[in-house]
């Protein structure tokens, strides 16, 4: 799996792209229909199965104030989706050329000129272009005579929740994990080095492996219990973690931080995949260390019957 950022920095195929474009945040179940088709396209012809996405986020780039809290790093999209199949995940930076281009230059510079498509692979709502004029059936016109056919993939429903980022960010937000993972196909995950804290978890019998998480805004906050991954390889170990900001102690910069029962050891540089089970309660502040060691007693025993219902 190879991660290309910039056009400058791409050569090619020469026997051209299954190309699959979106934001992929999340690659939750609809993302997974789009590389599924991208990967059965490319099967079918030869073709390279590629994945087209932009950072930052469109709206993050705007600056209109309502960006929405990212799901995924370009780093855990890249581990998301080479599991699945793609071989190259190319990152197009959201800039005012990106957003100036016309649906043609679009199709011209980037789908043709720096993919050379072969088959593009979009949802069926799929906008493109300045102000957005770019369509399905603008690619479809335009793709017969440029050498490349498109595929429109239909939403993908769960009951009667059509599947999106913002579906989950909603449910994440409400602490609703169970509706988050449904539709995600997986449990929401965060991933990142462990680094070295202040130490405080330690001296209250609770030592943490500690994450910084390398973005503006959580899409979810709170005491979890939660799965990791990283720490014995690809073999969970339960625990329960605490993501955002420690008002008790007066903490500024969102962090992740967890305990894992039963182990000890040095965790500093490990990468860690630390997987949300369960939402166990807010954050609070209290009003001094031995009432929060004593919560983070109960929150610790809770946790651990929770996972015990669990599969891994």
């Amino acid at each position: 799996m190879r991660l290309v950022r910039g056009l400058t920095n791409l050569t090619a195929a020469t026997r051209g792209t299954a190309v699959a474009i979106g934001n992929f945040d999340g690659v939750h179940r609809g993302h997974q229909a789009l590389v599924a088709a991208a990967l059965a396209c490319a099967a079918r012809t030869g073709a390279e199965p590629v994945v087209l996405t932009f950072d930052p986020h469109p709206r993050e780039f705007i600056g209109a104030g309502d960006a929405p809290p990212r799901l995924m790093r370009v780093t855990e999209k890249l581990l998301a989706l080479g599991m699945l199949g793609i071989k190259r995940l190319v990152v197009v930076r959201f800039n005012r050329h990106l957003q100036e281009l016309s649906a043609a230059e679009f199709i011209d510079h980037i789908l043709v000129g720096a993919l050379n498509a072969r088959h593009v692979i979009v949802g069926e709502g799929f906008r493109f272009g300045r102000q957005r004029d770019g369509t399905v059936d603008t690619l479809c016109s335009q793709g017969a005579g440029r050498g490349f056919d498109v595929v429109a993939v239909p939403s993908v429903r769960v009951g009667q929740v059509r599947v999106s980022s913002t579906a989950i960010r909603d449910a994440l937000l409400a602490g609703n994990l169970v509706r988050a993972n449904e539709l995600l196909g997986a449990r929401y995950a965060l991933t990142g080095r462990v680094i070295k804290g202040a130490q405080l978890g330690r001296e209250l019998g609770y030592p943490t492996a500690n994450m910084r998480l390398h973005r503006p805004i959580l899409p979810l906050k709170g005491i979890f219990a939660v799965f990791v991954r990283g720490v014995h390889g690809n073999v969970p170990c339960a625990g329960v973690a605490s993501l955002g900001t420690r008002p008790t102690v007066n903490g500024v910069e969102p962090l992740l931080e967890v305990h894992l029962f039963d182990y000890s050891g040095n965790l500093y540089g490990r990468r860690l995949r630390v997987e949300f089970v369960a939402k166990l309660r807010d954050e609070e502040r209290f009003d001094s260390l031995d009432v929060l060691t004593a919560q983070m007693h109960r929150d610790a025993a809770a946790a651990r019957e929770i996972l015990k219902t669990y599969s891994v």
